[in-house]
C-alpha cells in the first residue's frame, strides 16, 4: 500500500480547545481507518483563529491539553499536524504541533505573517520537514504560501510534498489557490491545503480544501463539508479522494 496523505477540513469553535479536540479526534479516527499516514489540520485549528486571545490560548509541547493527540499519533501510527499558538518568551507564534508515531512532538512556526498579525504574533525562523514512508513533507501555514521563497526553500531541502494549514476567505481563495496550483506544476510536487469549512465560528473561511499535483487539481472539498481530502501515492502516480468525516 502506498503513502496516503490527507488534509482535514473541519469547523473550529473560537477558544473552545476541548470541543475542537473532539473534532480533531473524530477526523483522526476516520483517517486511521483509511490508512492515512499524515493528516494536517487548518491554521490554529485547536483554538480557532483568534489573534486577540492567542496569548491566553498559547501552548507548549508539554501542554496537558495535547495529550489526546500524542496518544492518537502513537495508537494509529499516524503523523498529525494540529494548529495552535506556540508560547514564547515574547509574543506567541502561529504554530503547528506535529505529533509523530514514535511519541516525539515537533513544532513549526509561521514564517510569513499576514498584515496585522505582527501585532499579536512573532515570526518563525526555520522550516520544518518530516520524512514519512520515504517521502519528505514540508509544513506551511497560510501566508507562508504567498511567498514563493518559502516553497522554494522547502524544495531545496528535499520536499516532495508541501502541505499548508490555512484560514482562507472567499475573497482570497482564487488568488491563494492559483499560487498553490502553480507551485505543484512548477516544482513538480504534491501541494495540499487544509482550510476550515464555512461553518467555522471565526474568520469567515470558505472551505474548499484541496490537493494538486503537477498535472492540476486532484481532489477538492466543498465549502461546507466536514471531510478529509486525501491523496494516495501509487505505482502510476497520485489518486485523490474526498472522505466525509
Amino acid at each position: 500500500m502506498g503513502l496516503t496523505v490527507g488534509v482535514a477540513q473541519i469547523s473550529s469553535e473560537s477558544g473552545r480547545v476541548d470541543r475542537n479536540l473532539e473534532t480533531h479526534i473524530s477526523a483522526i479516527e476516520v483517517a486511521a481507518r483509511r490508512n492515512i499516514s499524515f493528516l494536517a489540520f487548518p491554521e490554529l485549528s485547536l483554538t480557532g483563529y483568534e489573534p486577540e486571545l492567542s496569548q491566553d490560548l498559547a501552548m507548549t509541547v508539554s501542554d496537558r491539553r495535547l495529550a489526546p493527540l500524542h496518544l492518537a499519533a502513537r495508537e494509529h501510527g499516524l503523523f498529525i499536524v494540529a494548529g495552535a499558538p506556540i508560547a514564547t518568551d515574547a509574543l506567541p507564534q502561529i504554530g503547528s504541533f506535529i505529533f509523530m508515531p514514535n511519541g516525539d512532538v515537533r513544532t513549526y512556526a509561521k514564517m510569513h505573517l499576514h498584515s496585522g498579525e505582527e501585532k499579536y504574533f512573532s515570526v518563525g525562523t526555520s522550516y520544518e520537514l518530516v520524512s514519512v514512508d520515504g517521502s519528505t513533507i514540508a509544513n506551511a501555514i497560510c501566508a507562508d504560501t504567498n511567498a514563493i521563497e518559502h516553497v522554494r526553500g522547502c524544495v531545496v531541502k528535499g520536499a516532495k510534498i508541501y502541505i499548508s494549514g490555512a484560514m482562507i476567505t472567499r475573497n482570497g481563495y482564487a488568488k491563494d489557490t492559483e499560487a498553490l496550483k502553480g507551485y505543484a506544476r512548477n516544482f513538480n510536487i504534491l501541494v495540499a491545503v487544509a482550510n476550515q469549512n464555512s461553518h467555522s465560528s471565526n474568520g469567515r473561511p470558505c472551505g474548499k480544501s484541496a490537493i494538486w499535483t503537477s498535472s492540476g487539481l486532484l481532489a477538492l472539498a466543498s465549502e461546507s463539508q466536514s471531510a478529509i481530502v486525501a491523496a494516495e501515492k501509487t505505482s502510476t502516480g497520485w489518486s485523490g479522494e474526498v472522505i466525509e468525516v
